[in-house]
């Protein structure tokens, strides 16, 4: 569960082997673009997803469609983004003293910003979006919890975040493509039901952690 290469640890992603990551991280290093910048950017891609879904409730179908397919670009963009600060800050050794605020804290809102959104969007209902939001910080204070008592980083559960963007970029794909607006509903209740499941297994993993040291 954690990558040996931090301290701190990090989310094992196989995507930081692949040859145009590793490239476009050293690009950005040897052009002198910090991880807080690339953070920051992520935060920006982050809430024009959300934007971007929240927007398609007010446009007529073919305008709505456009947006259901920006909000995955800018998902992506967002994971993208989320990926190459960490390759930039450990790879090339380009880390700052604020680095661990820069590499959490766009991302915390980020997730309210795309979820809160989605529940927004055309065919969805913001109950959702907020229990989702709500889901997906506590999937992260307990990933923290793991560290503080001496469990590590934890990252396991399907509904991490590369999951739960997994099943944005999905959901909104697919309205782009077949516009049913029950899509949204039911790629909102996945997400908070990944969610859910995480924060339970990562618990789990906690316990059995704090009675394995007593």
């Amino acid at each position: 569960m954690l990558d040996p290469e931090s301290p701190a640890g990090r989310r094992p992603l196989k995507s930081r082997q692949f040859p145009f990551f590793q490239k476009l991280a050293e690009r950005l290093a040897r052009d002198g673009v910090t991880p807080n910048t690339i953070s920051f950017y992520s935060l920006v891609f982050g809430a024009s997803a959300g934007l971007a879904f929240a927007i398609t409730a007010h446009c007529p179908g073919w305008l709505a469609r456009i947006f259901f397919l920006a909000a995955a670009v800018f998902i992506q963009l967002r994971l993208i983004c989320n990926l190459i600060d960490g390759m930039v800050a450990v790879e090339h050794q380009r880390k700052s003293p604020e680095g661990e605020l820069w590499n959490e804290v766009p991302d915390r809102f980020s997730d309210v910003a795309t979820i809160v959104g989605a529940g927004f969007a055309l065919g969805s209902h913001p109950l959702l979006g907020f229990i989702g939001a709500i889901l997906a910080l506590l999937t992260a204070y307990v990933r923290a919890l793991g560290a503080s008592v001496g469990a590590g980083q934890i990252f396991a559960g399907i509904g991490g975040k590369p999951q739960r963007m997994f099943l944005l970029t999905v959901t909104a794909v697919a309205m782009t493509v077949l516009m049913r607006p029950v899509m949204m509903t039911i790629g909102l209740i996945l997400v908070c039901l990944a969610a859910a499941a995480t924060v339970a297994e990562r618990l789990k993993i906690i316990r059995n952690h704090l009675y394995s040291t007593h």
